[in-house]
């Protein structure tokens, strides 16, 4: 499969060849470039780490609003201390996660 990038707006599209139309742009098959091997494999692995991140932040979501159920009982100290821990570490690797895809996008490494 090759990568091919709107030079328009920037959509790239995976197949054999260019779209007929750029599904977000509507520009035709001729504003669209091949790009290199070194270029559609960066966006590969952006693509796939990304979904890797975002499979993680959902995790962690789930993991934050247990920590939260848990420390609202607040059975004793030691509890409560692993849950806030919990809570607190879940929700800084969300804002990193979310950090880091923006880096991808800014960097136009995520299309």
């Amino acid at each position: 499969m090759n990568l091919y990038q709107c030079t328009v707006c920037g959509y790239v599209h995976r197949g054999e060849e260019a779209p007929e139309k750029c599904p977000k742009c509507g520009v035709g098959p001729e504003k669209f470039e091949k790009l290199d091997d070194e270029k559609a494999s960066l966006i590969e692995k952006s693509r796939e780490t990304n979904e890797i991140h975002m499979e993680i932040f959902t995790l962690l979501s789930g993991i934050a609003d247990l920590a939260e159920a848990g420390a609202e009982i607040n059975l004793d100290p030691g509890c409560f201390k692993i849950f806030e821990g919990l809570l607190k570490t879940s929700t800084e690797f969300q804002q990193a996660i979310l950090a880091e895809i923006n880096g991808h996008v800014k960097k136009g490494k995520f299309n």
